[in-house]
């Protein structure tokens, strides 16, 4: 892996809104090298600290829409590149067979995060706000150090509690978890047989599909945001009655794929007949280029460790030791009321009351789908802020 000097004065400058900038820090502790966008930072003032977190295939660049205004209201706002992504350096690189995969468990993302918390200067977050995996890495920041993390905001996909561990069984009068269902061979059984998205992305091949899309990796990236977005008319979310074959099935394509596709194959099947200038209304050319020279540059294998991490039971067993915790910190959900991502684990999202000790509600953002923080930014600025503004009465 290149070295810091080696790397940060070849990257092309980001295209940022102004009161956005980049930074870099090296962190010893981890050895990476976080790629962070900042807003509202002032020497001596020790503001606020409001930490956005990027899902897969975005990235902090992600967060520019909404990162003035964050700031405006009074907070030091920094967005970072997770492990795998983007600017971010020091994460192994390894090929598919090669990857330390403990790297990428549950335990040590949150520990990234809390590594990069110190190097900023702060012992605690105001807020942690996540969209989509970086959800799932901001609930894990909350759930395991209540202390640092003092609220959460979640983002399209809702936090799922741990199935817990086996309870009272000494005397074998106790209960222990079902093992989950083999969905996917029921999916595969299925009249159009289907696998899921998810365990898709933890196959070998995927990385190299994700890379090199036979219609091109903007064409691919334009088809994939268009269709999560509100503006393909197929997305009618609704809540699943069960983690079952049948109700998954309901989801569109793009997360319960056909079985023999490719997600590149799947979004070009799913585009044709559609109006991709749609679209380019929140994400015009000239931003989604910034996301091609990214993923061109550092490959896709990185970000899709994180699928086979959470995918893999085995890789997951380091979250037994938070069984039985809920999230303390007051935390509300925002997302896209065309998102089918709210749904996609049936009965997480009307059970966040239940796994979260200071629910304060779901908000729909109306005209957004997967990405509102980039469709809807105005909105988002408005939700996150009036949920803090809610904390100080």
């Amino acid at each position: 892996m290149p070295s810091l000097s080696s790397q940060n004065g070849a990257f092309p400058p980001l295209p940022l809104p102004p009161g956005v900038s980049a930074n870099y820090v090296h962190c010893p502790s981890n050895g990476l090298t976080f790629h962070l966008l900042e807003a509202g930072y002032v020497p001596g003032d020790h503001r606020p600290l409001l930490l956005l977190v990027h899902g897969f295939p975005e990235l902090a660049f992600s967060w520019r829409k909404v990162m003035p205004a964050l700031a405006d209201a009074g907070y030091y706002v920094v967005a970072f590149d997770q492990r795998g992504y983007g600017r971010t350096t020091g994460w192994d690189d390894s090929v598919y067979a090669k990857t330390n995969m403990s790297d990428y468990s549950a335990t040590n993302l949150v520990r990234d995060v809390v590594i990069l918390v110190n190097a900023l200067g702060y012992l605690e977050v105001n807020c942690i706000v996540g969209h989509d995996f970086g959800a799932v890495t901001s609930a894990m920041c909350a759930w395991m150090r209540p202390d640092m993390f003092k609220s959460l905001v979640i983002m399209s996909h809702p936090f799922k509690e741990h199935p817990g561990l086996p309870f009272d069984i000494v005397h074998g009068k106790g209960k222990i978890p079902k093992p989950p269902a083999d969905i996917h061979s029921a999916l595969r059984n299925l009249d159009s047989p289907r696998r899921h998205y998810k365990w898709y992305n933890s196959t070998p091949t995927a990385a190299l599909h994700w890379y090199a899309p036979a219609q091109g990796l903007k064409s691919f990236f334009r088809g994939y945001w268009h269709l999560k977005s509100a503006d393909w008319a197929g997305n009618d979310p609704k809540p699943l009655q069960a983690w079952s074959a049948e109700e998954l099935a309901k989801m569109p394509m793009y997360y319960i794929m056909p079985w023999c596709k490719s997600m590149p194959e799947t979004i070009e099947i799913m585009m044709v007949g559609e109006d991709e200038e749609k679209s380019k209304s929140w994400m015009p050319d000239d931003m989604l280029d910034v996301y091609v020279q990214e993923w061109t540059r550092t490959g896709f294998q990185g970000a899709l460790n994180w699928y086979r991490a959470f995918t893999d039971p085995e890789k997951k067993k380091d979250l037994d030791l938070f069984a039985g915790r809920k999230i303390e910190c007051p935390t509300t959900f925002i997302s896209g009321a065309k998102d089918w991502g709210n749904y996609q684990e049936p009965g997480a999202l009307e059970d966040l009351p239940n796994t979260c000790a200071q629910f304060k509600g779901v908000k729909m953002v109306e005209g957004a789908g997967h990405w509102p923080q980039q469709e809807q930014p105005e909105s988002v600025v408005r939700e996150i802020l009036g949920f803090l503004k809610s904390l100080d009465n």
